[in-house]
């Protein structure tokens, strides 16, 4: 891969806040970066100088946008594949197109990681109504049923126990094509965020401890409070998924710790992950910046924390408290620029920095 030299510009598909902190970090190693979304005030799109707005099936924006980049990337899953095919014929789209579409469907996703030996919770697939009963018998409840595509932060899911009626359960799903998972009675969930560039080259951040409410990441702490062996494991199991992948880029891999202390891998996320985001204030490289690193060609960077790290999603109203995170020393503030504040949204997050043990 030919490495960007700085002036170059970056394409980041998304506006959202991932976005946002991609430029910020492409700013600092001095790329441009371009964003195709589909909100001129969307926070990415507020740092940028140059933006396409558009829906992604515009084929005629696609094509002005993949004319104006250098090297493109994405900062969410929901983006048609064929969208992303298009910009990927005229110019790299890092990661690549492929390991998005199998991040984009939860069944292709668990039957990759079974075929590369990597242990996931028992599934079925549920492609009707009439499919959900016998997946039931097979794996017993409570089990979580899932849309295969466009699902995340708890949406196009539902949880069944012994009482659900299945036909309930399926209209809560939402979706024309499911999975059943069986229910997983784990420790803790964990996740492990790592970086590869196209030389090979591998990069680990701890693996950290995510807490959720209401199905929405509330809060990582960083490093998870895991057994050396444990935390070993996890790493190995993140590098393997990635060599696997072929990746160029950042991908996180969010893992179920169980009670016998047992690793379930969930899902992937092939770009920064919100569980990531305390590698701003408490690394020397970024999960951020490391992206931009990986798909310019640079040389990796070191990602050695110099404190440890509780992150808190600041969800809907809770932004409202952004002056008690000012006024803490310790405490590191990011707001992502949304105007309209809603149940469930993630308008920023707070890190607060501790002591390296």
């Amino acid at each position: 891969m030919t490495m960007l030299a700085p002036g170059a510009t970056i394409g980041i598909l998304g506006g959202g806040q991932l976005g946002r902190m991609t430029v910020l970090a492409a700013a600092a190693l001095g790329y441009r970066c371009h964003v195709f979304a589909g909100d001129r005030d969307a926070p990415a799109s507020q740092l940028c100088a140059a933006a396409t707005i558009a829906p992604f099936s515009d084929e005629a924006a696609l094509a002005r946008f993949a004319a104006a980049v250098d090297v493109a990337t994405f900062e969410f899953e929901n983006i048609p594949a064929d969208s992303v095919r298009r910009i990927a014929a005229a110019v790299p789209v890092l990661p690549r197109p492929e390991i998005l579409e199998i991040a984009q469907h939860r069944l292709d996703e668990k039957n990759f990681l079974r075929s590369i030996g990597v242990a996931t919770t028992e599934f079925r697939a549920v492609e009707s109504e009439a499919d959900l009963a016998p997946a039931l018998a097979a794996l017993g409840a409570p089990a979580v049923l899932k849309s295969v595509r466009m699902g995340y932060d708890g949406k196009g899911q539902a949880t069944i126990d012994a009482g659900t009626e299945p036909r309930q359960a399926w209209r809560r799903m939402g979706g024309t094509l499911g999975i059943l998972e069986a229910f997983v009675d784990f420790a803790r969930e964990i996740s492990v965020v790592v970086a590869r560039g196209a030389d090979g080259a591998f990069a680990a951040y701890p693996p950290v401890e995510n807490r959720h409410v209401d199905h929405i990441l509330d809060t990582t702490i960083a490093p998870a409070a895991l057994p050396p062996a444990t935390l070993r494991e996890a790493e190995a199991i993140a590098r393997h998924v990635a060599e696997r992948l072929d990746l160029v880029g950042v991908l996180a891999v969010e893992m179920f710790v169980t009670r016998s202390g047992g690793l379930l891998v969930n899902e992937l996320a092939p770009r920064p992950h919100n569980s990531g985001h305390w590698t701003i204030d408490a690394c020397i490289t970024s999960q951020f910046e490391q992206l931009v690193r990986a798909i310019c060609g640079l040389p990796l960077g070191s990602t050695e924390r110099h404190s440890d790290a509780v992150m808190k999603n600041l969800i809907g109203d809770e932004v409202a408290h952004w002056r008690d995170a000012v006024a803490d020393p310790r405490a590191k503030l990011h707001l992502y620029g949304k105007k309209v504040t809603r149940p469930g949204r993630k308008m920023g997050h707070v890190t607060r920095l501790l002591p390296r043990n």
